[in-house]
């Protein structure tokens, strides 16, 4: 079932109650977001989609228009998460810089998404929040919920690119969630975007604790989200729910995913459609039954959806759907 914003923040809610965390993936292919679907729904578990600046430039073709794009993945993630009942799926924009402030309010107030993420993190303080504030009214007046973040994340995350990490500072954290009534917050506490692995990370967890920690002792109790999640072994990933994250963000894995399941395809089945070697030309027909996109897309695809399904079950969020 598609989650609007006001279900999601159900979501979400009971998620931060209950301590697991809710998968955020990163789609634009129609069989990603098919991928993701299927394995929130086979674990009976809430998810999140999100799309980027680039995935909409992506989905629009030729033109580019963000505007067209939104509206093609948003209505394929409708589409096919209505055909399920034991899990609930949002459609989150995902690092939308100032630039976009304005694609952000027409995925609003057309009702396109269910969250948005306000990304400006590289802008002063105080701009930060008032650049938040201004998604935050627009937002809230549609039932549409708000992440928002301060500090940088090391690495690159579609057109978001930073060579330097900083972590987030507890106090500024309770500052910037007062001030802009952001209903999920990203902290930066050391992991990275791209391609990384967790055990090579220097995750600073404990931070994670402290954020959540204060923001409940000032009444101001909100989810915190963990970017750059690709690559974290499974003991970072149920430290930081535990710590208070209630949604772990995921791209990089994906990819990994979908592109070594087909490079395993055609390693084995690159006569489909290329003359082996010593073989006359003429001779060679090439084989429809296996070079049909159908055969070696649904590869990536089931691929996907298996890590999708074990990265819920890490999070803890299997089986705790607000559907059931």
């Amino acid at each position: 079932m598609f989650y609007n914003g006001q279900k999601m923040k159900e979501a979400f809610l009971q998620a931060k109650k209950m301590r697991y965390g809710i998968i955020a993936s990163n789609v634009v292919f129609d069989c990603a977001i098919r991928a993701c679907i299927q394995g929130y729904e086979v674990q009976k578990s809430d998810g999140l989609l999100q799309m980027s600046a680039g995935a909409v430039k992506y989905a629009a073709g030729i033109s580019k228009d963000m505007n067209v794009g939104a509206n093609l993945i948003s209505s394929m993630v409708k589409i096919l998460a209505n055909q399920h009942k034991n899990s609930g799926i949002g459609l989150h924009i995902d690092h939308a810089t100032p630039n976009y402030f304005d694609f952000v309010v027409y995925c609003i107030e057309n009702g396109l998404v269910s969250s948005v993420m306000i990304d400006a993190s590289h802008e002063s303080f105080e701009e930060n929040v008032r650049i938040s504030k201004e998604v935050v009214a627009v937002a809230h007046k549609h039932g549409v919920i708000v992440e928002g973040e301060i500090g940088y994340i090391k690495g690159t995350e579609d057109e978001i690119v930073s060579d330097t990490e900083l972590y987030t500072h507890p106090e500024e954290a309770l500052a910037y969630v007062q001030k802009t009534g952001v209903d999920l917050f990203a902290a930066s506490v050391g992991t990275n975007h791209g391609v990384s692995k967790g055990s090579k990370i220097k995750l600073n967890l404990d931070l994670i604790k402290k954020i959540d920690n204060l923001l409940i002792a000032n009444n101001v109790e909100t989810g915190i989200v963990l970017h750059g999640a690709s690559g974290l072994t499974d003991l970072q990933q149920t430290t930081a729910v535990k710590n208070g994250v209630v949604k772990i963000n995921k791209d990089t894995q994906y990819q990994i995913d979908i592109a070594e399941a087909i490079q395993l395809y055609w390693a084995g089945n690159g006569d489909a459609i290329a003359c082996p070697a010593g073989m006359n030309p003429e001779d060679f027909f090439p084989d429809k039954k296996r070079f049909d996109p159908r055969k070696w897309i649904i590869k990536g695809e089931d691929a996907m959806q298996k890590s999708v399904e074990s990265l819920v079950k890490v999070s803890g969020s299997a089986n705790h759907s607000t559907m059931l």
